[in-house]
């Protein structure tokens, strides 16, 4: 244990203070009582110097050994009362001594009313050892019993405001830390709240950008087919096996969203073969006249998804929604980026008016990876949809 380090309901002192005392302990109070009785007789001398001996390795002790530490730094002012009463009595007076060493009966104690009390006694010892030497009217003509007195009632004058103050601090302290802990149990609450919320966003996304739009295709391919089960069980038997293989492609995404299969979205590979793949289904489901400009491109499988995303939903548009009877989809590549551009000649819409949550996922999923989604339409004249990400290199 470090020898500065507070116990248990110590007032909390600072080092500084401690060591500072220490210094000045050791050149205005020890030393000069040494050097005083240089000139004295021998055996006065030695006593004197033997009592300071003592006194500094006590004081040694006390700062140096954690067992014990209040029983021991009582003790310690014990022995330090006796010496101040001892020296003065060598000495004949040892005011100066006393205010010295004041300053550690607060310092050592943990109530006021120890300090006090050794204090006091201290100050008796010291007037008292004073007596002892020269009797009373020396001593009162020297000032020992006048400095003595008074440096006993400004050092309680002084400690009491001083641990009112220290006291008052540490509460504050004290206060400020629990208030603390509190906050940061708040910001972890809310840390964790936002993190659920991003993650509920995140699988509506997904599930909508997967799941719901396979079940709306299963939806419409189930009444085409319903609808010509009699009069073209060609057209009928191409429906169901639409409808099989998009279920099926719903079943791999919810097992990728439960966590029982690898990533999914569009395997490793050409973009353009995945979106080939999707349009030539959605031209088969719908009849529509698709135009397509899809080179091959070399992307990261989290663009590769996005772009996949973008295209199924904005799909899933036309079809519900728009009324056309042509889609261009065009895939460009572009100087540390690439633009996947869907258009069709159908209704239109006001983008402002949209409240939609396939247009705001798509612009999440597409901000996610520092790209952006610009939406451009107008009743009666078209829509076009531009997804643009910068490219990043491969998994």
């Amino acid at each position: 244990m470090n020898q500065w380090q507070q116990q248990p309901g110590d007032r909390p002192t600072p080092d500084r203070i401690r060591r500072w005392n220490s210094a000045g302990w050791v050149v205005f109070g020890l030393l000069p009582p040494a050097v005083a009785v240089l000139d004295a007789s021998p055996a006065r001398r030695y006593w004197l110097l033997g009592l300071l001996t003592l006194i500094a390795l006590c004081y040694t002790v006390v700062l140096t050994r954690p067992d014990n530490p209040v029983l021991r730094r009582r003790t310690y002012l014990v022995v330090l009362a006796l010496v101040l009463g001892a020296t003065s009595y060598l000495l004949d007076g040892g005011a100066a001594f006393y205010v010295v060493s004041l300053p550690q009966f607060w310092l050592f104690t943990r109530a006021p009313r120890d300090a006090i009390t050794l204090s006091g006694a201290a100050a008796a010892l010291t007037v008292f050892g004073g007596m002892l030497g020269q009797g009373w009217s020396p001593l009162f003509r020297t000032g020992n019993v006048v400095f003595t007195v008074v440096a006993y009632v400004a050092g309680v004058g002084l400690g009491l405001w001083v641990h009112r103050f220290v006291g008052q601090s540490h509460e504050r302290q004290e206060q400020l830390a629990t208030e603390l802990a509190v906050t940061q149990k708040e910001l972890a609450a809310a840390y964790q709240q936002q993190g659920a919320a991003e993650e509920r966003e995140r699988l509506a996304r997904e599930i909508h950008d997967t799941l719901a739009q396979g079940f709306a295709s299963i939806v419409v391919l189930a009444e085409a087919a319903r609808a010509v089960t009699v009069t073209d069980p060609v057209r009928c038997a191409e429906q169901l096996t639409s409808i099989e293989q998009t279920a099926r492609e719903n079943l791999a995404e919810a097992r990728v969203l439960v966590g029982s299969a690898p990533e999914s979205g569009v395997a490793p590979g050409s973009l353009a073969t995945t979106l080939r793949r999707t349009l030539d289904r959605f031209v088969q489901d719908t009849g529509l006249t698709v135009t397509t400009e899809l080179p091959d491109i070399d992307l990261d499988q989290r663009t590769r998804v996005a772009l996949l995303h973008c295209t199924q939903e904005s799909l899933a548009n036309v079809r519900k929604h728009s009324g056309a009877s042509t889609v261009g989809v065009v895939l460009t590549e572009l100087a540390g980026g690439v633009e996947l551009e869907i258009t069709d000649d159908g209704c239109g819409f006001v983008v402002e008016e949209s409240r939609g949550f396939g247009l705001d996922g798509m612009r999440r999923r597409l901000a996610e990876l520092d790209g952006e989604l610009a939406v451009t339409s107008s009743l009666g004249d078209g829509t076009r949809v531009l997804a643009s990400l910068p490219t990043h290199s491969q998994d």
